[in-house]
């Protein structure tokens, strides 16, 4: 972040902060709305294009346009009422209508991501929908149980699917619906976006994944894109379709479209490179059972270091992905592997917002100078490494599943812990080995100590901020981190950490790899908690901004 984007989020605080003033004694709503939203600073994230050919720069346009169809779709994904309400919203020309909207567009939806889910407009259900809009409303857990139980193997997997909905027939049955028939109206117009662009990039890799992204959205087979997705070698860098499935908090089975719009760093992604040369030793040597392990990886673990330039549906909700790991389809991943994408420019503006000051409320004093980008960075991609690594295709009473069909609801917090933890064993194996630098080890288990805290703040009922609380209050248990009760700071003892890691990660890899749901429950209903010492900690965090609000000159949106 320059001085212009810090300048931009002072003169931007400043202004809300004088409205939420003038309106505090008059209308105590409009207040409270208005503190919700300055938990999200705002920032300006865009990128260099002057290195882009013409007619890259004009695919660039045209596939930022595609980000607004990728809202629209998200939107019709989140809630039944969720369309209604943002046209009402859209509508209203009130100062309260107007900060209603933005917080809407914050979160994707009217309840408040940061706020356990609750909603912030009058008149919507009380609670998010846990099933969103993927299920019929009336629909429990054991119907939907019982009736795929019912079912011939191949509708099960249909039905259990990332790419299909349920809805019930004229009888009132379940039935399987694919998103090429939900969401037609849009993954038409969609797809010719896609097309398009294809044909101005002169980038043969972007031109070939446009192109069968492009045939996914209309077919619901998505392999072949996600293949040409795993190969791509494009300034441009694009993710766009189904891919992640937090917000299906019934099963974790359906995917979300998002939208990532990015451009390459090319001097960055080439010194991260020699990670992917490293997954196969790491993984030969995670703290699990050897009959646990991947003897074979993919053949590809392609890291890629991008700067933002536009997104889109879930990529915009709530709280801002640093970096992701894709695809999800362990067809794809156990043939290639999966590659890693982490957004430079999206990850410096958190840790000068938030992580910084974070750090000198929370940590020992002693210990607050330790704080530094680059291991924030690295372990950011260690985690993304870390989520190819480990079980995932597994047996379960005799019975090939997967991890993420075994773990069910429980799956997304598991697996956000996982990776987190065993990022720390990976890089602490690397440090050992000589290939990350000793000199940056304590800064990395105190750099890392500071993100508790930022992910703890999105709320332990999402699946990063649930995952991280399992391990904080582990590895406190264990003695890792050590509280002074009188400062209310934390600080790292690097005495325990490194086993009180390894054996968290080989706790975790192990459940996955046994599909033992009821020993991951456990595990997280003891220790995903908010206990009284973080939360005294947490309340002397509440004038520091929660996360970022971007802002994408580029895009342009309006």
């Amino acid at each position: 972040m320059n001085l212009r984007i810090i300048t931009l989020c002072i003169s931007l605080c400043c202004t809300m902060l004088l409205s939420c003033s003038t309106h505090k004694q008059s209308d105590p709503a409009m207040t409270a709305l208005e503190s919700q939203i300055l938990r999200f600073a705002p920032v300006e994230i865009t990128g260099d294009t002057t290195h882009l050919a013409p007619g890259d720069r004009k695919a660039l346009t045209t596939l930022i346009s595609a980000t607004r169809v990728i809202d629209d779709l998200y939107t019709l994904q989140v809630w039944t009422g969720n369309v209604a309400l943002l046209k009402r919203l859209q509508a209203d020309t009130s100062s309260m209508g107007r900060l209603r909207l933005q917080y809407f567009r914050i979160n994707q939806s009217p309840w408040s991501k940061l706020d356990l889910d609750a909603p912030f407009i009058e008149g919507v259900p009380p609670t998010r929908p846990q099933g969103a809009n993927y299920y019929p409303a009336d629909m429990s857990k054991e119907e939907f149980s019982t009736w795929v139980a019912s079912l011939p193997e191949a509708e099960q997997k249909r039905a259990t699917g990332f790419f299909t909905t349920i809805r019930r027939n004229s009888a009132g049955a379940l039935t399987i619906v694919p998103y090429t028939t939900e969401y037609a109206e849009l993954l038409a117009p969609l797809a010719g976006i896609l097309r398009a662009a294809a044909s101005q990039t002169e980038n043969a890799s972007l031109r070939k994944y446009l192109t069968k992204r492009a045939d996914a959205l209309l077919s619901n087979d998505y392999y072949d894109s996600d293949v040409a997705w795993m190969d791509l070698d494009s300034p441009i860098d694009v993710t766009i379709g189904p891919y992640e499935v937090y917000m299906d908090e019934l099963f974790n089975y359906k995917a979300a479209f998002e939208a990532y719009i990015t451009l390459r760093d090319d001097e960055e992604t080439a010194k991260l490179g020699k990670f992917s040369s490293l997954l196969q030793e790491i993984e030969n040597n995670l703290p699990i059972d050897p009959k646990y392990r991947n003897p074979k990886l993919g053949a590809l673990a392609p890291i890629r270091v991008v700067d933002e330039v536009a997104i889109g549906g879930e990529a915009r909700s709530g709280v801002q992905t640093a970096a992701f790991n894709l695809p999800n389809d362990e067809r794809v991943t156990a043939e290639k592997g999966s590659k890693r994408v982490m957004l430079k420019n999206v990850q410096e503006a958190k840790f000068k917002a938030i992580l910084t000051p974070i750090a000198e409320v929370a940590l020992d004093p002693a210990q607050r100078s330790m704080i530094a980008f680059e291991p924030f960075f690295t372990h950011i991609l260690a985690h993304e490494l870390m989520h190819g690594l480990g079980p995932h295709n597994i047996m379960v009473a005799g019975k090939k599943t997967t991890v993420r069909q075994a773990m069910r609801e429980l799956g997304s917090a598991f697996e956000e812990a996982k990776a987190d933890i065993s990022g720390l064993f990976a890089l602490q194996y690397l440090i050992d080995k000589g290939v990350v630098d000793k000199a940056t080890e304590q800064q990395l288990y105190v750099t890392y100590l500071a993100g508790v805290f930022r992910s703890v703040r999105f709320g332990i009922n999402e699946a990063h901020g649930k995952g991280m609380a399992l391990q904080f209050n582990y590895l406190c248990d264990n003695g890792a981190f050590r509280y002074d009760s009188i400062a209310a700071t934390y600080r790292v003892n690097f005495d325990q950490v490194k086993d009180a890691a390894r054996d968290l990660t080989s706790l975790i890899m192990t459940i996955q790899a046994e599909g033992n749901y009821d020993r991951a429950k456990a595990l997280l209903d003891k220790y995903a908690v908010v206990r009284p010492e973080m939360q005294h900690v947490l309340d002397r965090l509440k004038s520091i901004p929660v996360d970022i609000a971007p802002r994408f000159p580029l895009a342009d949106r309006k």
